[in-house]
């Protein structure tokens, strides 16, 4: 298996780090010409686009984004609030 990998496609990982973007996957024998800066490289059968990425290394998996933290109803009014009150100073 072959990975086409766009290197001018970030991909952003939870860790803060940047890797680039596996575009798409295809058997050694449907490969085809792309252009500079695209490239092919080799894969294990398991990659998938758009779900892992390349290091500039190896193919990774992208793992999952840490969980959101709770939040509570009150919490977000009063973010909106504080919000609402820059945007009214910014119009003043």
């Amino acid at each position: 298996m072959k990975a086409l990998i766009s290197p001018n496609e970030k991909v952003s990982l939870p860790d803060g780090s940047i890797g680039e973007r596996v575009a798409q996957v295809e058997p050694d024998d449907k490969i085809f010409i792309v252009a500079e800066p695209l490239f092919w490289t080799d894969c294990a059968d398991n990659v998938v686009a758009d779900q892992f990425y390349w290091d500039g290394v190896e193919i990774l998996p992208i793992p999952p984004a840490p969980p959101a933290p709770d939040v509570t109803k009150e919490q977000l009014l009063a973010q909106l609030q504080a919000l609402q009150a820059q945007i009214i100073n910014l119009s003043v």
